[in-house]
């Protein structure tokens, strides 16, 4: 065991205490940010002259070195040490003696951990963004190659008017837009410094704060409250929360290409290299990607639901309780992660059967609507109408076919409004295409929502 403390104790933690009190095999990720807070600290601490230049070159030299081991792999992480704190200290003063025993002057293990966190998951955001990026890139570019891509529209899974599967692609890039605002939010909330607030009421040592976060990119400057600054754990539920609704929205876009890929519905065709097959039925091709993505939400959710559970119930300043936020954050990133790399790696070689989805369209009566406003622009009342065309559906399903394929006499029968150019007010292009409001499937106006999602990607 290895420990930077012990001086008031007279015998050895239990093995036991020990193990359960360490947490080196999960905060050992966090060498590179405790080396960063480190030098930063270093070099303010020489500043105020609480350090001599000649110390700290000796100590951010140490560190850099140990950077530098652990990365190339000369270094291993041992766990014999409590955490990875005392990990770099202890090889801090092994490699250069004394000068490495004052790298701890000034701060504590508190707002030492609180300064790694939120390196770390600064660090983590600008990733989980960059892959919500490519997603939204894959998804534009669905969106831009079926402006015309007929499909029917659900609502209670049930066929409900025509859209197009741009349009269809289009509410999800609105999904997984939020979620990158939501980022963008997160990271200008969370971007302050904790480092200067000691165990939980600062020190006595003239420390200047301001320059440590001008150091380590802290736009925010130093957070304004030393208790706050070692057990604020918001920005992490925040995070929590933004990547359970990432993966939500994961999830919805993961149903629809199970469903899709039915043999029922036959839609879309996911590739080889995104599918799985069965251990005993050799004609199965399996979503499994899709499936895993659905499945691993509930792991996310978890994880948020964890961390307020162990929020709630502690008092200021900061307790042991909150070294379990790093597993539960560090899984959920890496989930998040893997889900966002895989699903757009999916969509973007999937192939979407177009003559599936325009003829499901075109049995599902979903033109209905449109041939009851048919009705209406002829001067007949909505309500009416709708019970008109609900009789026209009721025809159609007995005969076992469209309303396209409907004869005009057999239309005539039940009103004599309907004239030859109903075939063209209830075709799918018509259908849509005269849709032409902001936000709706008509091609103009898809073209000028696309062009408003490239600008948006341009500037992302």
């Amino acid at each position: 065991m290895a420990q930077l403390w012990g001086g008031r104790f007279t015998k050895e933690t239990d093995q036991l205490v020990y193990s359960f009190n360490a947490s080196i095999s999960f905060d050992k990720r966090f060498y590179a940010q405790d080396i960063k807070g480190s030098i930063a600290h270093v070099m303010m601490l020489a500043r105020q002259g609480i350090l001599t230049d000649y110390e700290k070159d000796q100590i951010i030299q140490g560190l850099e070195g140990i950077l530098d081991d652990v990365e190339c792999g000369r270094l291993e992480i041992s766990d014999k040490y409590e955490d990875i704190h005392s990990f770099v200290e202890a090889t801090l003063i092994d490699r250069i003696g004394d000068p490495g025993k004052k790298l701890h002057t000034g701060r504590s293990r508190n707002d030492q951990v609180a300064l790694d966190m939120k390196l770390y998951t600064r660090d983590e955001v600008h990733l989980l963004d960059n892959l919500v990026e490519g997603l939204l890139q894959a998804i534009l570019s669905i969106m831009e190659d079926n402006i015309d891509t007929y499909m029917p529209g659900f609502t209670h899974l049930q066929k409900a008017q025509p859209i197009t599967l741009a349009h269809h692609m289009g509410a999800y890039f609105e999904m997984f837009r939020r979620d990158h605002e939501r980022l963008q939010d997160i990271y200008k909330r969370m971007n302050t410094c904790p480092l200067g607030s000691g165990a939980l009421a600062g020190t006595t040592y003239p420390l200047d704060r301001e320059y440590t976060a001008t150091l380590l990119g802290f736009d925010g400057g130093p957070t304004l409250n030393s208790m706050d600054g070692v057990s604020d754990r918001d920005y992490l539920i925040e995070l929590l929360s933004a990547l359970s609704t990432i993966m939500m929205h994961l999830s919805r876009f993961s149903e629809e290409v199970i469903i899709w890929n039915s043999n029922e519905y036959q839609f879309v065709e996911i590739d080889d290299a995104y599918s799985t097959g069965s251990s005993i039925m050799p004609q199965k091709k399996n979503p499994d990607i899709a499936e895993l993505v659905r499945g691993k939400t509930g792991r996310v959710y978890g994880a948020l639901n964890a961390m307020l559970a162990t929020m709630k119930g502690i008092p200021l300043a900061y307790n042991k309780d909150m070294q379990e936020d790093k597993e539960w954050v560090f899984d959920a990133i890496d989930t998040t992660k893997g889900c966002l790399v895989l699903f757009a790696g999916m969509i973007r070689t999937m192939e979407f059967r177009k003559d599936r989805m325009e003829k499901s369209a075109k049995n599902g009566f979903t033109n209905a609507t449109d041939a009851a406003d048919y009705l209406v622009n002829h001067g007949v009342p909505f309500r009416d109408a709708h019970g008109i065309v609900g009789q026209l559906v009721l025809a159609c399903i007995e005969k076992g076919i469209s309303l396209d394929e409907l004869p005009l006499e057999e239309y005539r029968e039940i009103s004599e409004v309907f004239e030859e150019d109903i075939y063209e007010a209830i075709s799918l292009e018509t259908c849509v295409n005269k849709r032409v409001t902001t936000g709706a499937p008509g091609r103009h106006a898809m073209e000028e929502t696309i062009a408003y999602y490239r600008k948006y990607m341009e500037e992302y």
